[in-house]
């Protein structure tokens, strides 16, 4: 038996839509008074998670939907799923919840062996973790590193602080506060507080009125489709790209300390780089003495396929630091040189230093994926859905167009002709009972979870099929 026929025996057969609209009346009234209460312009439906079972999502109206969304990539293991419930309900996350520590100055007997069991699961040639509270946090605490790595080995790194330091950081002046930059992709998306938002360039609306950070952007390559089609313009596209990150390297205005990437642009539109492109990146890092981040936030945790995306590619040697949070649970950075650790204390420090209920169904949720081998099923998943998807392209040459992500899961991604085309399909796909979001401004980017078999592609395929022959 397959792991979702073992855990969710009751999940629904097919998905069942009892409504003309979604939201239905019930949803509507929900979301108005909802309004009441917080901003709920960004709410597609309310959900019943009580009646939420494995891969389908149940509204407040009743509507069952097949779920391909999964709160924005971060359901790893279903709907109320029996094993991860046990681990909520364990006399250490009731400790967590309820006396939760401020974990850098009063950590539980326990929190050395939760860390250890969180960093069973880093990436290859990690051995560290430091934690946070979500992606954007995640992300902002791994430039902080950069930036404490970088002006300590430029002072020195077990010396103290400077008089004229001490002094000029109380005025927001250097050399306490020094002009130096992360450098980020045109596209990216790193999350919505000031330093992450400074480099997130997906949306306009991510970052509008906000003051930035005057720091260093690149172009992420744009790939043509089929890669194999295309594999000598897609190689100078690498290139290309590469040139202009070392170009920037050489002339920016201020010393560069860091670049975050992520190993597959999702919100800015599921956009994939090459091996040769992270290997590069990884070498120019190396020439100029900055430190490479990798965001892992969205694509790692099994999505693709493999624990952590940026594993495919080899990157040699290992990125300074992976961010991650989304499926996990929980949030941080993984790193491995123990100068990334500050050289006093409190400065890399908050109240919570993360949050130990994350930490345990963090680790948790990676024992389940690792015990149960459920990457290997969703590789044989993500190839069939793929296939049909490619049938799909065929089928509806004018409305799908640039099908991506083949090799990588079920993280998949194609581009339909206009917004309003996109917006149409994704309002038309869950009358039709399935769940899916979009991504850039024509793009739909499939995150299902780990537990997606070929029995719901199928499901998936035949509603698309029936919506887009209405077009």
């Amino acid at each position: 038996m397959s792991y979702t026929s073992t855990c969710f025996p009751e999940e629904f057969a097919a998905p069942r839509v009892v409504t003309e609209s979604i939201p239905g009346p019930k949803g509507k009234e929900a979301i108005a008074n909802l309004g009441e209460v917080f901003d709920n312009r960004c709410t597609y439906f309310v959900a019943d998670y009580e009646k939420s079972q494995g891969n389908y999502i149940v509204d407040v109206d009743g509507n069952v939907l097949l779920d391909a969304y999964c709160q924005v990539a971060s359901i790893a293991l279903g709907y109320n799923n029996p094993n991860l419930i046990k681990a909520a309900k364990s006399d250490k996350m009731i400790r967590a919840i309820v006396d939760r520590p401020a974990l850098g100055n009063f950590p539980g007997a326990d929190f050395e062996e939760l860390q250890k069991d969180l960093l069973k699961h880093a990436p290859k040639g990690q051995t560290h973790v430091w934690n946070g509270l979500s992606g954007a946090d995640a992300n902002e605490l791994a430039f902080k590193a950069v930036f404490f790595n970088y002006q300590s080995k430029k002072r020195g790194f077990a010396k103290p602080f400077t008089t004229e330091e001490e002094k000029t950081c109380m005025e927001n002046q250097a050399p306490g506060n020094p002009e130096i930059a992360i450098l980020s992709f045109k596209k990216a998306f790193h999350g919505r507080l000031f330093a992450s938002g400074s480099v997130t360039r997906s949306k306009p609306v991510h970052k509008m009125d906000m003051p930035s950070f005057q720091w260093p952007t690149a172009e992420f390559p744009a790939y043509k489709y089929p890669l194999e089609a295309n594999e000598e313009i897609n190689k100078q596209e690498d290139q290309r790209c590469l040139a202009i990150v070392e170009e920037r390297f050489q002339n920016w205005k201020c010393p560069i300390a860091g670049v975050i990437v992520e190993p597959v642009q999702s919100e800015g539109g599921d956009n994939h780089a090459s091996a040769t492109f992270f290997q590069g990146l990884r070498d120019i890092t190396l020439k100029y003495g900055a430190k490479l981040i990798i965001d892992e936030v969205q694509a790692g945790c099994g999505g693709t396929g493999i624990m952590w995306d940026h594993e495919r590619y080899n990157i040699t040697p290992p990125p300074d630091l992976v961010t991650f949070s989304k499926k996990m649970q929980s949030a941080g950075y993984w790193f491995h040189d123990p100068e990334f650790i500050p050289n006093q204390p409190y400065r890399q420090f908050n109240t919570w230093c993360g949050d130990p209920k994350g930490i345990i169904m963090a680790a948790a949720i990676c024992d389940e994926i690792k015990d149960n081998n459920l990457l290997e099923p969703l590789r044989e998943t993500g190839l069939y859905f793929y296939s049909k998807l490619e049938e799909m392209q065929t089928k509806y040459p004018q409305l799908i167009d640039n099908l991506r992500g083949k090799g990588k899961a079920c993280f998949l991604a194609f581009d339909m002709p206009s917004g309003e085309k996109r917006a149409k399909f994704l309002a038309q796909m869950r009358l039709a009972g399935v769940n899916v979001g979009g991504c850039a401004e024509v793009g739909v980017r499939l995150r299902p979870g780990l537990i997606f078999e070929k029995k719901h592609v199928d499901i998936f395929i035949s509603a698309m099929d029936s919506v887009l022959s209405t077009f």
